[in-house]
């Protein structure tokens, strides 16, 4: 781990990703960084074996007891935010971030930040949603403008809202899925009603939390979706001040995913991002789509 991504990661002592779980959540920062219902039985991955024809290839479905066979007795040796395959940066030293908005959903989460996303709209800053089940069954009319709109990109937010674990590991006083099949759930049951609704898969994933272990980052890919996690916490789990989202937001260096929150209009965000974003224009920086930036 870098010295820049140690600091990164020391910074979110106290506020961390708490807004994700409601206002009743408790920040647990003694959980190591070191070491539902059922979805569908088959989410069809549109991801073949390399040579295979198209038509083969979205054919091509993972199954729930897929996974348990592969992964139900495999051992995590991580946990946190630096599982392997999971994307925390751009593939570039340029001037370029990538921000990116979750909506938690569920008790104290299913608001909507309308100045947020204007302000987004009026200056033509594009982004990526992670949205939560939840928070599509407590704003379908929005969720349908938002999925509309060519400059938002909607990701996998998860179903529950739960930090990925095999083993029912907790974070911020959230507790974990607890087996790879709860990992299935919890990943699919979403991918599932989002590719009915968007007419295509999501391609990312995020947790609740952003916490996961190596294992379950691996059915992740699994299931045809990346994780990405970040690598500046622009808000503080929708915690932070105006000025701290401003002076945090503001000092990411290129190449930065930007992690803050959309469902919580009574915090800091909207006003700090609206501060940030022109002065990063104002030094030469652009802002890009995930899907745009990650091939």
């Amino acid at each position: 781990m870098t010295p820049s991504r140690r600091a990164v990661l020391a910074a979110m002592a106290g506020g961390a990703l708490a807004g994700c779980a409601g206002p009743q959540s408790t920040v647990n920062r003694s959980a190591s960084v070191t070491g539902s219902p059922s979805a569908p039985a088959a989410i069809a991955t549109g991801r073949g074996t390399p040579g295979s024809s198209p038509s083969a290839s979205a054919s091509r479905a993972v199954t729930r007891a897929d996974i348990v066979a592969r992964y139900g007795h495999a051992v995590p040796h991580t946990w946190g935010f630096d599982a392997p395959a999971v994307v925390h940066a751009l593939p570039t030293t340029g001037r370029v971030i990538a921000l990116t908005f979750d909506a938690c959903g569920g008790p104290g989460g299913s608001g909507y930040d309308r100045a947020l996303i204007d302000f987004l709209r009026r200056r033509d800053i594009p982004a990526t949603l992670f949205i939560n089940s939840r928070w599509i069954d407590a704003n379908p009319a929005i969720f349908r403008r938002l999925a509309a709109e060519p400059l938002f990109e909607i990701a996998n937010h998860g179903t529950r809202h739960r930090p990925l674990s095999v083993t029912g590991r907790s974070a911020y006083g959230i507790p974990g899925t607890r087996s790879a099949a709860e990992v299935y759930d919890e990943i699919s049951g979403n991918q599932t009603k989002l590719t009915r609704l968007l007419g295509k898969p999501p391609r990312f994933f995020r947790s609740g939390t952003a916490y996961c272990d190596d294992v379950a980052a691996r059915i992740v890919t699994a299931l045809g979706e990346r994780f990405v996690s970040f690598s500046v916490n622009g808000d503080g789990g929708a915690t932070f001040t105006p000025e701290q989202v401003r002076t945090t937001v503001a000092a990411a260096p290129g190449g930065s995913i930007v992690i803050c929150h959309m469902n919580h209009p009574r915090g800091g965000t909207a006003r700090g991002i609206t501060a940030a974003v022109p002065q990063l224009l104002a030094t030469g920086h652009s802002f890009t789509r995930l899907s745009d930036a990650l091939h």
